[in-house]
């Protein structure tokens, strides 16, 4: 869930728009699997705000917490305030060739075995087993590191990554600020300086991830494939889609983040009276 006046924004654009253009963009969105995607990110959501209940607050009963996780981690609001900023981020964007990249092959393929991967490892076991596979995979340098530490590089998907988690971490800092759980111990500058002392953890934390994850998703794809993805990534059209994806994700869940700190901040001080 994010703020209300985002939200609201957000909702004007969709309602907004028409034509060819927004029917281009909304086609878009479908053909890179984002309504799976967030589909996922919810549950993922959700299993995060049980480890945040384990670490802050183990003592207190988790209904009212539960209900809080789930309205912050909305469905229908998560999905519409992606849309409404991957939309607007496309508004004046030659959308075509993105288009034509994922609903023909190999894109519609690969976006097929990104939201499959990123579904399985829902499953502790998957996850587990990814973690393993991926270790053994750098240690031995296999050619299937080797293409997806490519992608990864042609996407500049760590310091992309990077640069969202970090900035969501400030964002559920300043939550559980707003909600009463720091009760004034930290100021704005230091919740800044705490975050940038995790850049590391979090640079590390977030390859090891993408490593896993794409060895998962592109094990079993031709070279041919993957070589053409990395080439369509490293064009005007690519290097485009991948800024407004960055874009749209990122509004939407840093304000997930706030809330989500906030939410967390009250069961805290609740917790203390």
């Amino acid at each position: 869930m994010f703020h209300r006046p985002i939200l609201a924004a957000c909702v004007s654009g969709v309602l907004l728009s028409s034509g060819p253009a927004y029917a281009d963009s909304a086609a878009l969105f479908d053909a890179l699997g984002l309504p799976e995607i967030i589909t996922i990110m919810q549950q993922e959501g959700i299993d995060y705000g049980a480890e945040i209940a384990a670490d802050l607050f183990p003592q207190t009963g988790t209904s009212r917490w539960d209900e809080a996780v789930a309205e912050v981690y909305d469905m229908d609001r998560m999905q519409d305030g992606v849309k409404a900023d991957f939309v607007a981020a496309l508004d004046g964007q030659d959308v075509a060739p993105m288009l034509l990249f994922f609903t023909t092959e190999p894109g519609k393929s690969l976006v097929g075995r990104e939201v499959s991967a990123r579904r399985a490892m829902l499953d502790a076991a998957v996850d587990e087993a990814s973690m393993e596979a991926a270790d053994i995979a750098k240690a031995d340098n296999t050619a299937d590191f080797q293409r997806v530490r490519s992608f990864i590089d042609a996407n500049d998907l760590v310091e992309s990554n990077v640069a969202g988690a970090m900035n969501a971490n400030v964002a559920f800092y300043m939550g559980l600020m707003a909600g009463g759980a720091l009760d004034g111990t930290l100021t704005e500058d230091q919740i800044l300086m705490d975050v940038w002392d995790q850049e590391d953890d979090v640079r590390t934390s977030t390859t090891d991830w993408l490593t896993r994850f794409l060895l998962l998703a592109f094990g079993p794809a031709e070279d041919a494939d993957i070589e053409a993805y990395i080439a369509f990534s490293q064009t005007t059209a690519g290097r485009t889609l991948n800024t407004v994806l960055f874009t749209a994700f990122d509004r939407t869940f840093d304000g997930i983040s706030y809330d989500l700190g906030y939410e967390a901040g009250r069961m805290m001080a609740t917790q203390e009276l």
